[in-house]
């Protein structure tokens, strides 16, 4: 939903030079109907098969895009307890709630049993023990599914690949059914599902199928083996276009490869994506400060930084860099870099780019996941606004921090 009108960038119907001038930078700004799209096309693809999609909250944990999500039928993948307070914060339903993560704590499963959620994503032996007993004392019986481990390369980033067996993610699918089975002397949990998550940003689904095989293969032996397996949870993965050479399929054409693979196993499915959703409906807004040049290197010097969006710091990874509002200049070659003290701070490196000038906007697109989740306030830098926009609306969701903001909660 980010698009030029003439020479300027829209985000749905908002020029984004009007609300960055509003807002300030640098800002975050969210689509709400691309989130809602995309949302949409997962849960109308999977059609009638009997179904939930749980939007994973790590990739973007903003209560607005909580909220929007939940209004709209979304169920939720969490990793921390922190994360089901934010659902919860935001009107989702705890019994659409899936508790996935591998370092779970005893007090994170005290609070998702006492807020009802529909079950756990289990990592360990160990965590089934601890489940376990906690839902017994509290005399209620816990759901679970154990994450098994297929051993298949996802082929992305090996920071956020999840799916080999040097991983520290899952259970060896080889011991998965002997786990199942000593489980069973667990009278407090109920084997209800398998789960599977190999990975994120994958662009060629064949992996997950792949997995997909094993988990209905693993999923049919295991009831036959008397255990009420009744869903697959698929987790996520699926990854967007961040540069014109990437290429995805389309979400509706994903779900369908899915589900002539389901139809067959009777199984109700869990599918849990998050970048797929939010990725692309976002982008980090920043304004040019100065630019310089040493030797022949060009350098833009932007007011967001590492600390902002550490994604190319951190993965390498490539966002494109739009000029909010075009000129007919000639692009430059450049480093985009912020004003944090470390040579890793940089959004861009060699980039050709707009020929822009100091009190110019750019837009860093798809930093709709895992970009403010995984700002800091690095540098004592308060940490950037979050902006929904609605159509010809737009409205500050998250406050831009204050420098009281930075010391809130300590003491001399």
């Amino acid at each position: 939903m980010f698009s030029y009108s003439g020479n300027d960038l829209y985000c749905e119907q908002v020029p984004l030079a009007d609300l960055a001038a509003h807002a300030g930078t640098p800002a975050y700004v969210y689509s709400s109907q691309s989130i809602l799209a995309n949302y949409r096309a997962y849960d109308d693809a999977l059609g009638d098969l009997p179904h939930l999609v749980c939007y994973a909250v790590k990739a973007n944990s903003s209560l607005a895009v909580l909220a929007l999500l939940a209004r709209a039928g979304a169920g939720f993948d969490i990793v921390s307890g922190g994360e089901l307070f934010r659902v919860i914060q935001a009107g989702g339903d705890p019994s659409k709630v899936v508790f996935s993560g591998v370092g779970k704590t005893a007090a994170e499963v005290e609070y998702a049993l006492a807020s009802g959620i529909r079950g756990f994503n289990c990592e360990s032996e160990s965590e089934l023990a601890l489940i376990d007993a906690l839902a017994a004392r509290r005399g209620v019986k816990a759901a679970f599914s154990i994450r098994v481990n297929p051993d298949v390369d996802a082929a992305t980033h090996p920071y956020i690949s999840t799916g080999l067996s040097r991983h520290k993610f899952g259970i060896d699918i080889r011991e998965a059914a002997a786990v199942y089975e000593r489980a069973r002397r667990h009278t407090c949990l109920v084997a209800d599902g398998v789960s599977c998550h190999i990975g994120s940003q994958i662009l060629d689904p064949s992996p997950i199928l792949e997995a997909l095989d094993k988990a209905v293969e693993l999923a049919a032996a295991l009831r036959a083996q008397g255990h009420p397996i009744r869903h697959l949870d698929l987790g996520g993965g699926l990854g967007i276009a961040y540069n014109e050479r990437e290429k995805t399929p389309a979400i509706p054409a994903y779900v369908e490869s899915l589900r002539a693979k389901l139809r067959e196993s009777g199984l109700a499915v869990t599918v849990e994506p998050g970048r797929s959703i939010v990725g692309a409906a976002g982008a980090l807004i920043a304004r040019v400060l100065y630019r310089k040049r040493n030797g022949s290197k060009e350098f833009v010097v932007v007011d967001a930084a590492m600390n902002d969006l550490i994604r190319p710091s951190l993965y390498g990874a490539y966002h494109e860099i739009m000029p909010v509002r075009r000129n007919r200049l000639p692009q430059i070659v450049a480093d985009v870099v912020g004003p944090i003290c470390e040579s890793g701070d940089f959004l861009a490196r060699d980039r050709p780019m707009a020929d822009i000038m100091p009190g110019d906007f750019l837009a860093v697109r798809d930093a709709g996941a895992y970009g403010f989740v995984l700002s800091s306030n690095y540098n004592s830098r308060p940490r950037a606004p979050e902006v929904l926009v609605e159509g010809a609306a737009w409205r500050i969701v998250r406050a831009r921090e204050t420098h009281e903001d930075l010391v809130r909660g300590e003491t001399l």
